[in-house]
């Protein structure tokens, strides 16, 4: 365990660039630009004597309804969360590249050769990529999303405080708790969602002998065209929507955080049907964790695991450049 444990710190230090400097920077901008946006308004504002949104907010707030209390809850919810969707695309294709390089470096610059004489096996080397891609990586996009988020409804909550809306009031309308609780809790699902595109990542990184970017995209695309081409024909009957959504999308974007929501058809099922004045009940774990009883999950993990336990055999047996 303490040598899984040096061998995720490794990957950590090697690759923190991607891992924690990439979701801090992507916050960072998106709260700048925010900041930007809200000083532009109030300048603007200002200058043609203007209140913008202020004004509208507290009169609201004093005759208010429950139900225009959730509309207010649910637009800071959609504000604290808003910055998660732009750190998770950032992580994905972070994840994307790390995966395909995480094998295939090591061979390209002979490092293997080093990696391999230490007493430190295969199948642990290779699992301390997959942990990293699946859950150190998550981690830390959701940690940085949280602390974003919160900033994101404080920097709001104080911009409207100067035009008299009570901060308490409004903050007490925000589910911060819930939001950092649905977050965390989906960590899992993510790991478990992203396994077979890490598996198929991580076989191309340990098997081909050059551009694994290449043999990744290329060979699931042009399944794909084949599989459309084989229908138009009347060759056989598999549908080549559902390879593209089950197959090609697995493969290539489950890496990508939300892409269960959009690719699993309970989850498009649910999203249909969810109140609009609820906007983390999309991510709650009541709705979420509905995908375990999805056997696209779970055949996507096997699928995963076997990819994974190849990509373990080509390291062992492939050490050229």
């Amino acid at each position: 365990m303490k040598t899984f444990y040096w061998l995720l710190k490794r990957e950590f230090w090697e690759h923190r660039g991607g891992f924690l400097w990439a979701p801090v920077v992507t916050g960072s901008v998106f709260l700048v630009l925010n900041l930007m946006a809200i000083i532009t308004a109030e300048v603007l504002g200002a200058k043609h004597g203007i209140e913008i949104g202020g004004n509208d907010v507290r009169m609201m707030l004093q005759h208010a309804d429950r139900g225009d209390m959730a509309q207010i809850g649910s637009a800071l919810d959609m504000a604290m969360i808003s910055s998660m969707s732009l750190i998770g695309i950032v992580m994905g294709i972070v994840v994307l590249f790390y995966c395909l390089g995480a094998l295939y470096d090591d061979r390209r610059d002979r490092s293997v050769l080093f990696w391999k004489s230490l007493p430190v096996s295969n199948t642990s080397t290779v699992l301390s990529k997959v942990t990293s891609a699946a859950l150190v990586a998550p981690v830390i996009a959701v940690v940085a999303s949280i602390a974003c988020g919160l900033l994101q409804l404080v920097i709001y909550a104080v911009v409207l405080s100067f035009h008299g809306v009570n901060v308490w009031q409004l903050l007490t309308l925000a589910h911060p708790l819930q939001a950092i609780g649905s977050l965390l809790s989906n960590i899992p699902l993510y790991a478990l969602w992203a396994m077979p595109a890490i598996g198929w990542l991580m076989l191309c990184s340990s098997g081909a002998r050059t551009k694994p970017f290449l043999w990744a995209v290329a060979v699931p695309v042009v399944a794909g065209l084949l599989v459309t081409w084989f229908g138009i024909m009347g060759l056989f009957n598999l549908p080549p929507a559902w390879f593209w959504t089950h197959i090609v999308q697995r493969a290539l974007l489950s890496v990508f955080p939300g892409s269960s929501l959009i690719f699993n058809d309970h989850d498009v099922t649910a999203m249909a049907d969810m109140d609009g004045n609820n906007p983390l009940g999309l991510l709650a774990p009541s709705h979420t964790y509905g995908l375990l009883a999805s056997p696209n999950l779970w055949l996507g993990v096997v699928a995963g695991a076997g990819l994974i336990a190849a990509a373990i055999w080509f390291r062992r047996v492939r050490d050229d450049g």
